[in-house]
Formats: structure tokens, sequence, C-alpha cells
């Protein structure tokens, strides 16, 4: 049994993994309310929030487990903001003293990473290891608010790094692209609820490195893009192309994702995997999902539920990093 602790951001979260079964609990504190206020994340109230939100999660967890079942304490340490993380690492420091367990250290990034196999595995319990090492090398495109990355999992355990943004995240493009439409933070989910009764093809965006070899992603110039956009935008013709301009921008941001995916999308690469918050696009999953039938591959995404931060990333990474290779 692995107790997984995350507060990488603006989430408090607990998780309990048992190796042989898989997530048997998990509880999300979301601060998604306070910085709506704020227009984003305030690092000094999120580090006030930790405090006040895992005394209630860990009130919880003791009223179902016994720290005795307990074999290990999984904590996020990178990368996040710092004063998150120590909160997490002040709160498994005390935990690990107290009932004399363990720590291990979890890279938040492979938490996503390898999130989207957590089902996979509470499906197939003691089986899984075989048919997961069955799927490597594993091609994983993450995207968040923070990060856009790709890497590649070897059959050995390496963690390749092999494309990455030279600037903005998609998340951050996503976000940043709500506000200036004017739409509440966090706002990525409402321009794909927009986008869904618009056209993607009204309105060109620029898509930096599309017809590049390099595998790298940019979005500040896609932000600044539609900035100067809707600055031409009359009020009246705003409201009538909002739709069409949400689908246009979110399509300049799948399309650069899914073309440098596509690019790193070789040999011997025997899955496809895409993982972060905005992994609950359901414009990237599908064309992902296209993407990875046209190379005959097996798709992966995680739940809406592991998508975003979550402890159980974190109790589930561990156990591969210590059971698996």
């Amino acid at each position: 049994m692995i107790l997984g602790i995350e507060s990488s951001c603006d989430e408090s979260a607990i998780a309990v993994f048992d190796c042989a079964t898989g997530v048997i609990f998990e509880e999300v504190y979301s601060q998604i309310a306070l910085h709506g206020a704020y227009g984003g994340v305030v690092p000094e109230l999120a580090v006030r929030e930790h405090i006040k939100n895992f005394c209630p999660l860990l009130d919880d967890f003791k009223e179902k487990f016994s720290p005795n079942v307990i074999d290990s304490i999984a904590v996020t340490v990178e990368p996040g903001l710092p004063g998150c993380l120590a909160m997490g690492r002040i709160v498994t420091s005390a935990l690990a003293i107290l009932w004399r367990k363990p720590v291990v250290k979890v890279n938040h990034l492979h938490g996503h990473l390898f999130s989207p196999f957590i089902e996979l595995h509470g499906a197939l319990g003691d089986g899984f290891a075989a048919t997961f090492k069955a799927y490597l090398p594993h091609l994983s495109l993450l995207v968040s608010g923070g990060n856009t990355l790709l890497q590649i999992v070897h059959e050995s355990g390496e963690i390749e790094l092999i494309g990455e943004t030279q600037d903005d995240a998609a998340g951050e493009a996503f976000d940043k692209g709500a506000k200036l439409l004017g739409l509440p933070y966090p706002g990525g989910h409402l321009i794909e609820k927009l986008a869904k009764n618009g056209d993607g093809n009204r309105f060109q965006f620029p898509r930096a490195y599309y017809d590049m070899k390099e595998i790298k992603f940019s979005f500040s110039g896609l932000k600044t893009s539609l900035r100067y956009f809707l600055e031409k935008q009359l009020e009246e013709d705003f409201e009538l192309n909002k739709n069409d301009i949400c689908a246009s921008y979110q399509e300049a941001i799948i399309d650069v994702l899914v073309k440098k995916t596509e690019q790193a999308l070789t040999p011997p690469i025997r899955s496809l995997g895409v993982c972060g918050g905005v992994a609950n696009n359901g414009r990237l999953r599908e064309k992902l999902g296209a993407l990875a039938d046209s190379k005959n591959l097996p798709f992966f995404a995680p739940t809406s539920g592991h998508s975003g931060d979550n402890a159980a990333m974190i109790a589930f990474a561990a156990f591969i990093q210590q059971k698996l290779f």
C-alpha cells in the first residue's frame, strides 16, 4: 500500500494505491474558486490553503485506514511552486517519522506521464506489469498549464525528453486566450465548449514550428496574435463570431500538438499517450486517437479525475519506479 501526497500547485490531494488492485482511496481539495477571482494562481494563497486542507484530508484517510496498512509514502518533490511543494513535503516528513514509513520522492511530471495506465492496472491487477512493458517504448504528450512536452518511456524505464515548449505551455495558451476572450479563469474548458459550435477553419492563427523538423512548441506568439485580432473586432462582430474564434484558436493549438506528436511517433514506439490537464480536451483526444489508429498503435489517456493534479498518479508513479524498473 502506498499513500500518495500531492501539493505542487493549487490542489491538495491524498490517495491510497494498492499494488495488487489499484487506487482504493483518493480525495482532492481544489482551490479554483479562490484563485478564479485573481485570474490565476496566487502562490501565497495556495500555500495557506494547503495548510488548511491537509488536516481534513488526513482525517478522512484515518476514518477508513489504519496507518499500519501503509508501506510507504510517495510525495511530489518537483517541479511546482516552491511553497506548495514544501507543504506536501512537511506533511510527508511528519507522517514518515510518526508512522516510521519510508518516503518515495516522485517527479510531478512522471506522475502525469504514467497516469493513463492507472485504469489498465485496475483492470489487470497482478497481470499489469507484463502487459505494460509490452507497450514500451511509449510516447507521451504531456499538456498542462505549466508544461508541454513529448517524452518516451523506454523498455529500461529510462524517460527521454524529446521535445518541449520554448516559452508558454498549451494550457496557459488556453487559459490566457480565454481571459482575452472575456471568459473566467480557468477558461480552457470554456473555449472547448464554445468551439463545439464553431468553425475551426473560419480564422487563421499562427502555428509555430508547424512545418519545421524540430520537435518544439511555442504558444506565446499565438496569444499575441489573438490579442491583436480581438483589438480589431467590433463588439457586435465579436459576439457573432465568438464560437468561430474559439474553434479556430483551439484548432491552432491542437494542430501543432498533433503534428509534433506525429513527427515523434516513429518506430520502435509501441503506444501513444496523452496526459496533463489539457488531456481532458475532447478535440485533442479525438485527433490523437485518430493518429494512433492510423499507425495501428494503442492510445492511452487518463480519466478526467486523473488528468489534472492528483495524488493517485503520484502513488502510482511510485509503484512504477519501485516495482517495475
